[in-house]
């Protein structure tokens, strides 16, 4: 059989029932691979097809030994890569999960939200121009209990004087990272993970690559005040955005944390 006739064969066989099942797995190995993109997963991906060809060549070329000694690590492969992949998973688990239903629910009133924001937004300005370094988390959807554990309860209304005496150079409380929780300070002197990506460059200090592992493991937004430059910074999904002001640091949160307008009204997202 020729290779058009083989191509035809199988042409008269695929239904678009068949068609659309191909269609829809290809879009998700491609938002899989979208998702590892620049993280440690990706680096593993890579070992595994390392792996897999070297299976391949010790069988084609008969390194019996070899290829004895792969096929015995074969069975602790799914155990392998649930352990390996544990943070991906989460993640991806997260993104596929029924956040359209739950869009919202956790968000304030527009006003009781911009006054939070306005807070925000002024006590960075005022951290910046300290140089005084600061960390802060915006919970969304994801919740941040675990994160929330490692710091010290606050539970209290979000001002910018209380922002800017959390992380007053000095205090027990500076270092960490304050989570907003429903338009409240939920707990300060909180730890955030580090960023797992492998190409963050030398100069990136602590506080920005926990605002990117922090961004990475969860859909929170995350303020950055440098400690060195005063720069502000607000990290979000795999966006790491430098350079903001008050104003544009106040519009970017506005945009993200504003619930849309659903069921009556514009039902357009903002991005």
């Amino acid at each position: 059989m020729t290779p058009a006739q083989a191509l035809h064969a199988v042409s008269t066989h695929i239904t678009w029932y068949g068609a659309l099942d191909i269609l829809l797995v290809a879009y998700l190995i491609y938002r899989l691979l979208l998702l590892v993109r620049g993280t440690r997963a990706w680096q593993i991906l890579g070992g595994l097809f390392t792996l897999a060809a070297a299976l391949y060549l010790s069988s084609l070329l008969h390194f019996d030994t070899l290829n004895w000694l792969l096929r015995q690590v074969l069975p602790l492969g799914p155990v392998a890569l649930v352990i390996l992949f544990y943070p991906e998973l989460r993640h991806a688990l997260e993104e596929f999960g029924p956040r359209f239903w739950s869009q919202g629910l956790t968000l304030l009133p527009r006003e009781d939200l911009s006054a939070v924001i306005d807070a925000v937004a002024m006590a960075t300005y005022h951290l910046s121009a300290n140089r005084t370094g600061a960390l802060i988390v915006f919970e969304r959807q994801t919740g941040l209990d675990e994160i929330i554990t490692t710091g010290v309860p606050i539970d209290a209304v979000v001002t910018d004087q209380l922002l800017e005496t959390l992380f007053y150079k000095g205090t027990p409380l500076h270092d960490g990272a304050v989570v907003i929780r429903r338009g409240r300070i939920a707990a300060a002197g909180c730890v955030l993970p580090l960023t797992d990506r492998p190409r963050v460059e030398a100069a990136v200090h602590t506080r920005h690559k926990a605002a990117m592992g922090m961004a990475e493991n969860s859909d929170a937004l995350i303020v950055v005040v440098s400690e060195e430059t005063g720069t502000i910074s607000l990290a979000v999904g795999d966006k790491f955005i430098r350079g903001l002001n008050r104003e544009t640091l106040r519009e970017r949160l506005t945009r993200q944390l504003q619930p849309p307008e659903r069921l009556f009204g514009n039902r357009r997202a903002v991005k």
